[in-house]
């Protein structure tokens, strides 16, 4: 990939831009590592209402509330088909595994499952109060987490 600006800086420039207009961010890390979300997390502590890890499509359960006052979970989770592979039809991603050629992935088919999480934020301080993991599968109702 292409060298791009340091999320970190650049990162806290924007969210210094937001607390212009808002106190309520919610941070998006769209990352591989558990260790670059949970540093931006505890680099942004006390800055930003949230920060929600997402890409590895397993919800984590590491939700908690930093010192500062910043929800954090590694990942939120998926929403999608729960017997696929990462949502994806099995075959085709077991396939790409096997043969290392790139195969175009299908979306899978049946019982869907959603995950998320429920934050509570003080409006006045864009500080979060509560960080709840949320897992509903279809047919099943929600299930414990």
């Amino acid at each position: 990939m292409q060298e791009l600006e340091d999320p970190f800086r650049v990162g806290l420039e924007e969210v210094e831009k937001l607390r212009e207009e808002t106190p309520l961010i919610f941070v998006d890390v769209h990352a591989e590592a558990t260790s670059e979300k949970m540093a931006l997390a505890w680099f942004l502590d006390g800055k930003v209402s949230a920060v929600l890890g997402t890409h590895t499509h397993v919800q984590t359960a590491d939700e908690r509330i930093l010192p500062g006052g910043t929800a954090y979970i590694t990942d939120v989770g998926m929403t999608g088909p729960r017997d696929g592979i990462i949502g994806m039809e099995r075959e085709e991603v077991i396939q790409r595994f096997l043969t290392q050629l790139p195969v175009r992935f299908q979306v899978a088919k049946g019982t869907a499952q959603l995950d998320a999480v429920l934050v509570e934020v003080d409006e006045q301080t864009g500080k979060a109060l509560a960080i709840q993991r949320i897992h509903l599968v279809e047919g099943f109702g929600e299930m414990d987490p």
